[in-house]
């Protein structure tokens, strides 16, 4: 008889029973796929191999591989089930601040598995390739043209990535100046992505902190302050990881020119000004381009990412190789990096080709002036969420106009019993997944939300309304609906540190009792 315990606890508030399948009506249990799986079990019948002479010698397996089997049906079962407990876009609002979780529309990923583009292979040749190779160069001139900028390198495969493009210019462009041993500093707002001074510390540079100002921007005088003759460059976001738009960004560029220094703007957030500004008109030198968020190809669960790099005159004779140049009223592809001062070749190839159809048919269906909607979109979106809040929830720098990303922080929650990470993991009964917490750092308890275009008024109403009882209830000192949270998700809260540090990275049968 099978003996299988309950693994789902009852709710701590309510009369709901555990169950002996651990399923709750069409929320089913699911097993790891070891603690199903059988070995001798599969969906597939595979003739026994002819005998062969085996060149692996000692390393050759003298064990079976021990990987768990399923039957076909054990096996669709298996992932739809683990399918319905991931949350994503499709399934709702997904408010993730910095992180542009964005609706992907269907015809860009029919177009992307058309033959010529899907069976590309980087190897083969050029000759047989030339249309991948037209529609990077169209790709191209529209990131030229959004940004005002005279080349872009399409091979870096994400944001961090392109950051590393930039930064290696930047230092190649020191170099040939003769510099490298004096400029040795990079200039980091309080407020940048964590990414922006690992890129740096990666190659070599030094790091001096630029303070934000009590609005959360970054002053000219400031970066002025801590220019000195070593300094390299700064790495600035705009608009800012606080969801504000830098407005002294075109001194702050002055001053580093006149100083010796450049530009790398983190173009993380470039939605929400896409077709709106144009960050070359700023004075900026670098500046990456996520495809996969400004231009809504899929992220997240690792990507993939793809992460072009513009760059001005000064920079563009350092770009790695294959960049794309505008040439008069053409486009070159440049590929070979002798003759130039390219610092050579980032990556083996061209870069993320899948991203790059997908990116393009999304601009071709907006067109320049959909483009732009889309961000004042975001924008207005970002605004209607922080100004249907405000008064319950608090801004760290004021009830100030914000871009596509809205910032509150936890000023609202002191003497409740209820901390950030509690009213986040309360959002997850509600059917939300949680904004981004305690990010920027120049915020205490940060809670930052992005709501993007893609949400209709009815949307971001249902939203609004939610957040704004778990305030009530925070408020009123209903603590139990926080501090057990989430009670009806698969899973209770777990040690989310104690994970981190200490991850379980293999499964292990348990002895039998």
């Amino acid at each position: 008889m099978l003996d299988r315990p309950a693994v789902v606890e009852p709710l701590d508030d309510d009369k709901t029973p555990a169950t002996f399948t651990g399923n709750r009506g069409l929320d089913q249990e699911e097993p790891l796929i070891f603690e199903i799986g059988r070995v001798d079990a599969t969906g597939v019948d595979i003739d026994d191999p002819a005998p062969i002479a085996t060149r692996l010698g000692a390393l050759e397996r003298t064990a079976p591989i021990g990987l768990p089997g399923l039957t076909e049906p054990e096996t669709m079962r298996h992932y739809v089930r683990l399918s319905r407990k991931n949350y994503s876009i499709d399934a709702g609002l997904y408010p993730l601040g910095s992180c542009t979780m964005k609706h992907n529309p269907r015809s860009n990923e029919k177009i992307a598995r058309y033959e010529g583009f899907a069976d590309l292979h980087p190897l083969q040749p050029q000759s047989t390739a030339r249309g991948a190779l037209e529609l990077m160069q169209i790709l191209a001139d529209w990131l030229m043209t959004l940004t005002n900028m005279p080349a872009v390198a399409m091979s870096p495969k994400a944001g961090a990535h392109g950051e590393l493009c930039g930064m290696m210019a930047i230092k190649s462009a020191i170099a040939a100046r003769g510099e490298s041993a004096t400029r040795n500093v990079v200039l980091i707002p309080q407020s940048a992505h964590g990414t922006n001074p690992a890129t740096a510390a990666l190659l070599g540079f030094s790091v001096r902190v630029v303070p934000a100002a009590p609005d959360g921007t970054v002053r000219a005088q400031a970066v002025k302050d801590a220019l000195a003759p070593d300094v390299a460059a700064i790495m600035l976001t705009n608009p800012n990881t606080c969801g504000l738009f830098e407005r002294e960004i075109v001194d702050i560029a002055d001053a580093l020119h006149e100083a010796g220094g450049y530009f790398y703007c983190d173009g993380a957030n470039f939605n929400a000004i896409a077709g709106v500004a144009r960050p070359g008109d700023f004075g900026i030198d670098a500046m990456h381009i996520n495809l996969h968020k400004t231009f809504s190809t899929p992220h997240g669960g690792g990507g993939p990412g793809a992460g072009p790099v513009v760059l001005s005159e000064r920079l563009a004779p350092f770009a790695p190789v294959p960049f794309i140049r505008r040439n008069g009223d053409s486009l070159q592809l440049v590929e070979d990096a002798e003759g130039t001062q390219s610092f050579g070749r980032l990556t083996a190839f061209h870069g993320q080709m899948g991203m790059f159809v997908r990116a393009l048919a999304y601009m071709l269906a907006h067109g320049g002036d959909g483009l732009a909607q889309a961000s004042k979109d975001a924008v207005l979106s970002a605004n209607y969420v922080r100004a249907s809040l405000r008064d319950v929830m608090t801004q760290p720098f004021g009830d100030r106009i914000c871009m596509h990303e809205v910032l509150f922080d936890d000023a609202w929650l002191r003497g409740t019993g209820v901390t950030t990470l509690d009213f986040a993991k309360a959002m997850i009964d509600e059917g939300y997944h949680p904004m981004t917490i305690y990010f920027p750092l120049v915020a205490h308890g940060a809670m930052l939300v992005e709501p993007t275009e893609s949400e209709s008024k009815a949307s971001l109403d249902l939203f609004i309304a939610t957040l704004r009882d778990l305030a009530r209830s925070a408020k009123a000192g209903e603590v139990a609906r926080f501090t057990p949270a989430p009670r009806l998700a698969p899973r209770r809260r777990v040690d989310e540190a104690l994970a981190a540090r200490k991850p379980v990275l293999r499964w292990e049968a348990k002895a039998a009792s």
